[in-house]
């Protein structure tokens, strides 16, 4: 069985937000879902790596969801199969259901998210996992900050671990992480990622969603300004001073 070892500044944030947010402990059981990305592709081997260290004892089962839309699956379950790492595909008609549902010019990312959440909460349930894993990183959750910020006014981004309303824990290992590192692994060690090759969104006649995009940009200036940008974003995550905000229910005194 092969091996790969991710960096140590991987697996060095890896302990330290594990231990700061208790994301993984004893006995836990973990779908990890796996597109098969960089982020993911990731995920599975730094926590297979933890499996290895940590003084305590927990499963992860890495879980890819098929749209239905002719995805090949092969290469990644292979490389899985050859690290050791339960892999299960899920086949679903989601493609064929957005064809009915999505309208020309309509947003498709949030149906295609909603989906495969339900199917991976789904197969957790079945696999008996009382914790799911995304591979939401440091950027994600500045993207979505500022996106929230600027197009819906909201103060808003990416928990490192949160509970499903299906009682389920949804947990977000590489969220203090940069996801020029997660691409560094992927490079470094020669692993096929999958990219956007397999976006349903490229087989809609839609108009692509420009937020995203637009905050990568802007982000990127503001790095080149401002260095230590995302140390700071990180440590203001965790440093909010709710009562200085203009919600009105602070001021009933």
């Amino acid at each position: 069985m092969k091996t790969i070892s991710p960096s140590k500044k991987i697996m060095s944030k890896l302990g330290k937000t594990n231990a700061e947010f208790e994301l993984i402990e004893e006995g836990d059981k973990i779908l990890v879902a796996l597109s098969g990305g960089k982020d993911s592709l990731t995920m599975i081997h730094a926590m297979k790596e933890q499996q290895r260290r940590a003084p305590f004892s927990f499963e992860f089962i890495a879980v890819t969801i098929s749209y239905g839309m002719g995805e090949n699956y092969n290469e990644l379950h292979k490389h899985c199969v050859e690290y050791g790492i339960k892999h299960i595909i899920v086949d679903t008609n989601t493609f064929k259901l957005a064809q009915e549902k999505i309208r020309k010019n309509s947003s498709f990312c949030s149906f295609f998210s909603r989906m495969r959440r339900g199917y991976l909460y789904t197969a957790a349930q079945e696999n008996e996992c009382n914790k799911v894993a995304l591979g939401h990183h440091m950027d994600d959750a500045a993207e979505s900050f500022f996106m929230n910020f600027i197009y819906n006014g909201q103060m808003r981004s990416l928990a490192p671990k949160y509970k499903a309303e299906n009682g389920l824990i949804v947990i977000r290992p590489l969220i203090q992480m940069r996801e020029r590192q997660l691409r560094a692994f992927v490079d470094e060690n020669d692993i096929a990622a999958i990219g956007n090759e397999m976006c349903p969104g490229l087989r809609f006649d839609i108009k692509r969603p420009h937020a995203r995009a637009n905050m990568k940009k802007m982000l990127s200036k503001m790095e080149k300004e401002f260095p230590s940008l995302f140390t700071s974003l990180n440590a203001a995550f965790k440093n909010i001073s709710a009562d200085s905000f203009f919600e009105k229910e602070k001021f009933s005194l």
